[in-house]
């Protein structure tokens, strides 16, 4: 004979109540998804669910409130860390561990929360983290001498970024997340011109996430103060060898830029002066041209002046032949 089933608490059904609306309003949505649909997976009569949030929207209030403050949970703690870099790849960590752990959740999110949730929409939930973002952009402004009036803008282009490409990995799920949040990183930290073709998260968030004893709920025994010490000189010395081998890729391409312009310029003089022999040569051949044509004419003007002057000493040597003959007579 079987044992009868035990009759769940309040507080257990309605735990079960959240989980199971979870489920469903992840896979139909809210306008997909019915009261009579929760009841009967939950293999519970529709009051019940009545009882306990009042309807279908009082449920899925409670279900995208919890996943908002999971999610800006998990953010907030990464903008904890002390370096502006980590503080970086944590978050980006972060958003994607928590679109692989909790897809149904992420997925409410990124809908147009209904009206009836109360505690708005994924883009909120995006400014409500670019606002802790916003904190930590005007500090690194402040120490760059950049303008902190631009630190909202900046903010809002940064999350804005990682959470769009966390909705694309939803779904693609490749690469692993680690990959994918050291490519943003590199995007976001190095900007287009210092793309790095082989990006990789520093040793401080990369493997963060627990995948071990701690995704189970065992607490790891906590650093002690030698330790954590050891962690931040390993840390700075990390950071100083990237930001010397990030100096030392901008010295090379500077040396670049002042070698090819010097090459430019030699390649310019050198068409120069080919321009100017081209020139100098035509003029030459002009010349010869005109001295040619110089001597022609000189030379023509020359047999013009001959032939002229032959016809008339002809006629005077005859005139003088005939006076001769008449005196003889």
């Amino acid at each position: 004979m079987s044992e009868p089933r035990r009759r769940m608490s309040g507080k257990e059904r309605r735990e079960q109540l959240i989980q199971i609306s979870r489920t469903l309003f992840a896979e139909k949505g809210f306008d997909g998804t019915s009261v009579e649909e929760i009841a009967a997976t939950a293999n519970v009569s529709k009051p019940v669910v009545y009882e306990h949030f009042g309807g279908k929207e009082g449920v899925y209030a409670v279900v995208v409130d919890r996943e908002m403050q999971k999610l800006l949970g998990l953010v907030t703690e990464a903008l904890s860390a002390s370096h502006a870099l980590i503080k970086l790849e944590r978050a980006a960590l972060a958003l994607l561990a928590y679109v692989e752990e909790n897809s149904e959740g992420f997925r409410i999110l990124v809908r147009d929360s209904h009206a009836a949730s109360g505690t708005g929409t994924f883009a909120s939930l995006i400014n409500d983290i670019a606002s802790q973002v916003e904190d930590v952009m005007v500090d690194q402004f402040a120490e760059r001498g950049y303008d902190p009036k631009l630190a909202p803008m900046y903010a809002q282009m940064l999350v804005g970024m990682v959470a769009l490409t966390g909705q694309w990995w939803l779904d693609v799920r490749r690469p692993a997340r680690e990959e994918v949040a050291a490519h943003l990183v590199n995007l976001a930290w190095n900007g287009l011109t210092g793309l790095s073709p082989t990006p990789r998260l520093t040793s401080f968030s990369h493997g963060l996430e627990p995948r071990g004893p701690e995704a189970h709920g065992v607490v790891a025994p906590a650093p002690t103060e030698k330790e954590l010490r050891e962690r931040e000189k390993a840390r700075e010395r990390e950071l100083k060898e990237q930001e010397k081998a990030r100096e030392r890729e901008r010295r090379e391409a500077d040396k670049l830029a002042r070698d090819l312009e010097k090459i430019r310029q030699r390649e310019l003089k050198e068409q120069e002066k080919a321009r100017e022999r081209e020139q100098k040569e035509r003029e030459r051949l002009l010349r010869e041209q005109e001295k040619l044509r110089e001597r022609e004419l000189r030379e023509q003007e020359k047999l013009r002046a001959r032939g002229a002057r032959t016809p008339a000493g002809g006629s005077a040597t005859a005139s003088g032949d005939g006076e001769n003959l008449e005196t003889s007579e």
